[in-house]
């Protein structure tokens, strides 16, 4: 454990219900156990004393108890069909209705059990929306109800659940937080909360860089793109930070996954999280690119989706997560970026609609010294600030209000531009309500100017892609 700093303590007194202390010898208890971020640190919140020191003994037996892993499934899996009474369970379950049934089934992929051995309540159904499809964590309550004499065979009924949501999250307080902060430091925060250490990164641009990861997951409907090189943990942050984001890591994506599924009369995952990270992009593949592009168009553009006849609507953003290759001075070797992705995001049509870039090679490499220690916001209290966040309509208002757009601007760089600098505001500043709050030097330099950047990336990329596309940006700035 490194030698705490003044922004640790600071942390600890501005948020002390909220922070968690992270040390590398109490989080290699979770060491090759398939468990999120935002369960590590509910789970050594809940085992921690007032002195700060964690009851190892107590969380092992609660994960032992309530979480079992995948390699135990064999054995978990007989205790419910063999033990009288119910089984306690921390874990995610996938909710899929069987239409032909009339009922709604649940596998749980972590320890085995399949859609055709697990069996909603239908009571709960009434009481929770949420597990009336998607993927839900969840405190849950199993118990195995055998064969009858009807000969209906045996399944795994859950018969309780509580969601898992440990915090009742005070928007204000964490306001009024961010004020005891200098924005160096509060970039610093953020950094922590990601779980990594802000000494790890060359300057504050570089910091910068790498926190534009979380912009999807503050502002509603942002679509981006980060390409980088192996091993700069995009693939982390996007699988472990939030419950309220889906990320799909190659394979088959069909656009009744992820739009609507007209045979089982279900919406897909794009309309249940705020987001949808389509990780190592160049192996995924669409079961129908035409079909899939018409659908991607037009929710990249307007948020809303039409299959058949069904229309649906959803504010998730959707982010491009891929590999690029690089030359020895760590540049893209390829002029066009986009030739490292799927076919069928090389057409300029579709990949205007994405709002902004993120250059990953300019960010380091991850080593064991760039892992945070120390006291950070609990991960699971910064996913939910962050989900909330994305209601607030006031810093989409305040960016309308602080920049000056020219008549004849094109509509998609301006819309991609204002969402981006809504997004850099929610992160950085969520404290500002007005736009008297804010200078205007600090709007230009760490939300504007950045949007712009990222935005343009995307702009000169199309004119590689599709000479109709200009190279340059209207001139937009600041009242």
């Amino acid at each position: 454990m490194r030698e705490l700093k003044p922004l640790d303590f600071k942390i600890k007194r501005v948020f002390p219900q909220e922070s968690v202390l992270k040390k590398k010898e109490v989080y290699s208890v979770f060491h090759g156990k398939n468990i999120p971020s935002f369960i590590k640190d509910w789970l050594v919140k809940k085992f921690t004393g007032e002195d700060d020191v964690v009851d190892l003994d107590n969380l092992m037996d609660y994960m032992n108890k309530h979480i079992p892993q995948k390699e135990s499934e064999k054995t978990f899996k007989g205790r419910i069909m063999y033990d009288k009474g119910v089984h306690r369970v921390l874990t995610r379950i996938v909710v899929e209705p069987d239409v032909n049934e009339g009922i709604f089934r649940f596998s749980i992929p972590d320890l085995g059990i399949t859609f055709r051995e697990g069996r909603v309540s239908e009571h709960l159904l009434e009481e929770h929306n949420e597990l009336k499809g998607g993927e839900v964590w969840g405190i849950f309550t199993l118990t195995y109800v055998p064969k009858d004499a009807l000969d209906e065979k045996g399944f795994i009924e859950l018969v309780d659940y509580e969601p898992f949501k440990p915090y009742e999250v005070d928007l204000e307080y964490f306001r009024e937080g961010r004020k005891e902060f200098t924005l160096e430091e509060w970039i610093d925060v953020l950094i922590r909360a990601m779980e990594y250490n802000p000494d790890g990164f060359a300057d504050l641009e570089q910091k910068l860089l790498f926190i534009s990861r979380l912009l999807i997951f503050v502002e509603p409907r942002l679509n981006m793109i980060e390409l980088s090189p192996k091993g700069t943990g995009k693939s982390y942050i996007f699988n472990n930070l939030s419950k309220y984001g889906w990320c799909v890591s190659g394979g088959i994506v069909t656009r009744a996954k992820m739009f609507y599924d007209m045979k089982r009369n279900v919406f897909g995952f794009i309309t249940k999280y705020d987001f949808v990270a389509l990780d190592e992009v160049q192996t995924i593949t669409f079961s129908n690119d035409d079909e899939m592009k018409g659908a991607l168009k037009n929710y990249l553009e307007f948020g809303k989706f039409t299959v058949a006849n069904v229309t649906g609507i959803s504010n998730a953003g959707l982010m491009l997560l891929g590999n690029i290759l690089l030359d020895s001075n760590m540049q893209p070797i390829n002029r066009s970026y986009f030739e490292e992705l799927p076919e069928i995001f090389r057409e300029s049509a579709l990949l205007d609609r994405f709002h902004g870039f993120i250059e990953g090679w300019k960010l380091p490499r991850i080593n064991e010294d760039m892992k945070v220690q120390g006291y950070t916001l609990n991960v699971e209290y910064f996913s939910e600030i962050l989900h909330i966040l994305r209601d607030c309509p006031e810093f989409s208002a305040i960016v309308e209000d602080l920049i000056n757009i020219p008549p004849k601007a094109d509509t998609r760089d301006v819309n991609a531009i204002k969402r981006l600098s809504s997004a850099y505001l929610r992160l950085l500043f969520p404290h500002v309500r007005r736009p008297g709050d804010i200078s205007k030097e600090d709007f230009e330099r760490f939300c504007l100017k950045p949007a712009i950047e990222k935005r343009g990336i995307i702009r000169r990329q199309l004119h590689i892609l599709d000479q109709e596309y200009k190279e340059e940006l209207p001139d937009i700035g600041v009242r």
